[in-house]
């Protein structure tokens, strides 16, 4: 039990998503389930982020959105922190194979780019990118699969019953 305590202590885990803050109350109590339920293994938080920067962005042009995702993550990048873009177009990832993305980190970093995806330089900053699939969801729901697939990882690295 004291192994578990000090491996939760250990782990944070930070969803950063480019989201205007919309429809709490459709998929926030889903969210707040799953980290909830993350709770005995890692502190797992979510920061939506959407600056005035990036709403100007979105008027002129997908590049200009892409940079002010970029400027808005770069800050997270830092040493000693494992980051995590999720990216339609990089390699799939099933259950357990996100769960060994988890394995022995102290603090995960995931980014949820905005509407426009993210920089291929910013994605490439960090050290790996996975893909949920080819199908477009909106930021909000992905941020609950995100949620759940966090605790399904947590789950099978713990060998709770939950994956089974």
């Amino acid at each position: 039990m004291t192994e578990l305590i000090n491996e939760r202590e250990n782990m944070k885990i930070n969803i950063y998503v480019i989201d205007k803050k919309g429809k709490k109350e459709l998929y926030d109590p889903l969210i707040d389930h799953y980290i909830k339920s993350c709770r005995q293994w890692a502190d797992v938080q979510v920061h939506p982020i959407f600056t005035k920067a990036i709403a100007k962005a979105h008027d002129i042009s997908p590049s200009a959105a892409q940079k002010s995702y970029t400027e808005a993550f770069e800050k997270y990048l830092g040493s000693g922190t494992y980051t995590i873009t999720l990216d339609p177009s990089s390699r799939q990832v099933d259950s357990e194979g996100f769960a060994n993305l988890l394995k022995d980190r102290g603090v995960v970093n995931l980014f949820i780019g905005g509407a426009y995806g993210l920089e291929r330089g910013f994605i490439d900053k960090c050290n790996t990118a996975v893909s949920f699939g080819k199908i477009t969801l909106s930021h909000k729901l992905v941020t609950v699969v995100l949620a759940e697939q966090l605790f399904r990882g947590l789950s099978i690295l713990h060998n709770h019953p939950y994956h089974k």
